[in-house]
C-alpha cells in the first residue's frame, strides 16, 4: 500500500518594506540597501501616491519620512494607528526634532531615526517592525479562529462556556441557568468539541483570547 504524501507545507511571505520618501535619491539608496538582505521595498514619493493602491497585506513594516508633500509623515501614522491594524512605522527624516520624535514613538513607532543613519541601524529597527507584524499577524489569526468556534455555539452552549472559563462547577452553571445538571453536561461536552478545547485551562485561554465584545454579546 502506498504511503499518502505529505501534503507541502506553506512558504512563509516574503516580508516586504514600503519606503514613503519625497527623496528619489533616498528612495533607490533604501531600495538597494533593502534588496541587498533579501527584502522587498516598494518605494513612494508621497502618502497619496502609497493610498492610491490598497497596503500589502504581506508582513512588513513602513520606512515613512516626516516632512512629505501633502499628508505629512506624522499626520499618516495617525491615521494608520486609527485604524487599529497599522503596520509597524519606522520614522527616517532629516527634519525631526525632540518633539516630533516623542509624538511618534507615543503613537507606537518602533523607531525615529534622522538621516544621515548608519545602514546597520536603519535594518535593525526595519526588521525589529517586520517580527512585531509578523507577531501580530499571528495573534490576529489566532484570535479569529477562537471567534470562529465561538460563533458555532448555540447561545445556550456559548453561557455553558462562560461558566465553564469561570471555573464554575456544573451544579453551579445550571442553578446560574435555570437548568439540569445533565443538560449542563451534554452543553459542555458540545461546548468544549466544537472550541477545540481539552482542559479547563484551555478553555479559559480560548475564552480570554475571544475579544470582549464579541463574548459579553453572545452570552447576554
Amino acid at each position: 500500500m502506498l504511503a499518502t504524501a505529505k501534503k507541502p507545507a506553506t512558504p512563509p511571505e516574503r516580508p516586504i518594506v514600503i519606503v514613503v520618501d519625497d527623496d528619489s535619491d533616498v528612495r533607490m539608496a533604501l531600495k538597494e540597501l533593502l534588496e541587498s538582505v533579501g527584502l522587498e521595498a516598494a518605494c513612494f514619493s508621497s502618502v497619496q501616491e502609497l493610498t492610491k493602491q490598497p497596503l500589502s497585506d504581506r508582513p512588513g513594516c513602513i520606512v515613512l519620512d516626516v516632512r512629505l508633500p501633502g499628508i505629512s509623515g506624522l499626520d499618516f501614522h495617525g491615521q494608520l494607528a486609527s485604524t487599529g491594524s497599522a503596520k509597524p512605522v519606522v520614522f527616517l527624516t532629516g527634519h525631526g526634532d525632540i518633539t516630533m520624535s516623542v509624538q511618534a514613538m507615543k503613537a507606537g513607532a518602533i523607531d525615529f531615526l534622522t538621516k544621515p543613519v548608519r545602514d546597520q541601524t536603519l535594518l535593525d529597527a526595519i526588521m525589529l517592525g517586520i517580527e512585531r507584524d509578523i507577531e501580530s499577524r499571528m495573534t490576529a489569526q489566532a484570535v479569529k479562529i477562537h471567534v470562529d468556534r465561538f460563533s458555532s455555539l448555540t447561545p445556550r452552549e456559548r453561557q455553558v462556556f462562560r461558566g465553564v472559563a469561570n471555573g464554575w462547577a456544573n451544579k453551579q452553571i445550571a442553578f446560574d441557568l435555570g437548568i439540569s445538571e445533565i443538560t449542563v453536561k451534554l452543553h459542555r461536552t458540545n461546548t468544549m468539541r466544537k472550541m477545540h478545547v481539552t482542559s479547563i485551562g484551555d478553555a479559559v485561554r480560548a475564552w480570554e483570547a475571544i475579544p470582549p465584545a464579541i463574548r459579553d454579546r453572545g452570552v447576554n
